[in-house]
């Protein structure tokens, strides 16, 4: 059974009525011939009854197994939990499904199936032998000595790679909306793979942006975005651009200590390019195994991209050029970043930027804020 017929069945359940609006947002479905729909029972015995052992994710919309196909193929199994009040995880997985289904790049993910059973919702993708980059990168330094500079290029050119593919080379034009970490894979070669497409969006007829509840993870998020729900391109370059000093840094985009309470990675990128000293952001497990003039050009890259004023922030194909030096930015200036540090007082029409004050992070990693769209 290939992919029409996976489509079919998800809008002849009860929550017909919730999914047929998302459709309307989505691109028609493929006919991927490599698309397979599963059974619940064969996807019980490829991950052992999803045992604790099999586990190897965590996600906003389930958990993730490791499962070996009666083929002899080692797979993802994603176990969607579905809200039915919200149909909060049903609208990812139509999402996942039809954006997926069309698109075909070395970075993005490959969608090897579905499953649809009752109210049971299952993805299947290829097994990525070294998990997610959060897991490499931030689990602490014997994990990050794995990366040595030049997987971490690598890395991040195919990162850029497969957003400016999805943003300038597929019609309609995609934006991801969760750029971060823990949603790239890295396949057993560290290639990596950008990940959950369930929170992505289309943007169609050329459209510039579309406005829509905020949804991400706080730390990634554009400020205007988090602001006006004004969604656009540039929303995920900010959020690469951060991304890019995690990989450069070795360090989390928020950090917490109780001497100086909270330090953000953006805010510490800044304060070292305008004292001239972005060299010591460069992640100290490398020693100084890497060539200054690749990290300076790296991390000045990843300030243009997480620039306040949207506009400012050169687009994914320009981000690409610049990082392998086609395009020169030995002069480029650079403007002052922005950053959401509390979504509280965006609720309460409080701009909390490097212009005003900080204040306490929390955490609304791949959860649609309360915030209302914009039109």
């Amino acid at each position: 059974m290939k992919f029409n017929s996976c489509f079919s069945k998800c809008f002849s359940l009860p929550s017909e009525t919730a999914i047929i609006d998302i459709r309307k947002e989505e691109p028609e479905p493929g006919n991927d011939q490599n698309f397979t729909v599963f059974s619940y029972s064969e996807l019980k015995v490829a991950t052992h009854g999803f045992s604790a052992s099999n586990k190897i994710g965590e996600g906003a919309f389930g958990s993730v197994y490791k499962g070996l196909l009666t083929n002899g193929s080692i797979v993802a199994v994603k176990m969607l939990s579905i809200e039915l009040e919200s149909m909060r995880g049903e609208r990812e997985f139509v999402s996942e499904i039809t954006t997926l289904t069309n698109l075909e790049h070395e970075n993005l993910v490959t969608l090897v199936g579905c499953c649809v059973e009752g109210a049971k919702r299952f993805l299947v993708y290829n097994y990525m032998e070294n998990n997610s980059l959060a897991q490499v990168l931030l689990g602490g330094e014997q994990n990050r000595i794995k990366l040595r500079w030049g997987a971490r290029g690598r890395i991040l050119l195919g990162v850029a790679r497969g957003l400016a593919y999805l943003h300038e080379e597929v019609k309609p034009h995609i934006v991801h909306r969760d750029i971060k970490a823990s949603n790239i894979l890295l396949d057993q070669n560290l290639i990596p793979k950008v990940s959950d497409f369930g929170l992505s969006r289309i943007l169609r007829d050329n459209a510039s942006h579309i406005s829509t509840h905020v949804a991400g993870t706080l730390g990634y998020l554009a400020p205007e975005y988090a602001i006006s729900g004004r969604l656009t391109r540039k929303t995920d370059v900010y959020s690469f651009g951060v991304l890019l000093l995690e990989i450069i840094s070795g360090q989390t985009v928020v950090n917490f200590d109780l001497e100086h309470g909270e330090h953000y990675l953006v805010q510490k990128a800044w304060d070292l390019y305008r004292a001239n000293r972005l060299l010591q952001l460069v992640d100290p497990v490398l020693g100084m195994n890497y060539p200054e003039e690749d990290a300076v050009r790296y991390i000045k890259v990843g300030l243009l991209c997480v620039q306040e004023t949207a506009r400012f922030r050169p687009e994914m194909s320009t981000a690409l050029k610049m990082l392998t030096n086609e395009i020169d930015i030995g002069v480029v200036q650079i403007s002052q970043p922005g950053l959401v540090a509390d979504l509280m007082n965006i609720k309460l029409g409080h701009k909390t930027t490097f212009r005003s004050h900080y204040t306490k992070a929390s955490n609304m990693e791949s959860t649609p804020s309360s915030l209302s769209s914009c039109s």
